[in-house]
């Protein structure tokens, strides 16, 4: 069985899929960019864009039961891997030993013009 999860503490899903989804004790969380709880793209530095994905997540993780001390696995897509080690350093803030498992994705280019996105999967205690 699988439980839809939903907050307006992150943006609103903007097609056919879920913030996250429950099944079982595992938590999926959909790709977050850098959009604000209102849908809007943030402009800024990527350290600010960063910090606005992880906020998001942190709202879906909360609304699912779990932080991210729960989480196990992170996938970051982004668009320039010259900024890398800043998008690492926020990202690091947000999270502590053990760390989750992560791979880092270059890509050409993301949705609505976005340059980053981070999803994750956590494990209800």
């Amino acid at each position: 069985m699988k439980t839809k999860v939903e907050t307006t503490g992150a943006p609103k899903a903007a097609g056919p899929y879920s913030q996250a989804v429950v099944a079982g004790n595992l938590v999926y969380t959909s790709g977050q960019i850098h959009l604000t709880p209102d849908g809007k793209l943030l402009e800024g530095t990527i350290e600010e864009q960063t910090h606005q994905i992880m906020k998001n997540l942190q709202a879906v993780l909360a609304s699912a039961g779990v932080s991210f001390t729960d989480v196990v696995k992170t996938t970051i897509y982004v668009t320039d891997m010259s900024v890398y080690g800043k998008i690492n350093e926020v990202y690091g803030s947000y999270l502590g030993e053990p760390y989750p498992a992560r791979e880092t994705v270059c890509v050409a280019s993301l949705p609505l013009g976005a340059k980053l996105e981070i999803s994750m999967v956590a494990i209800k205690p």
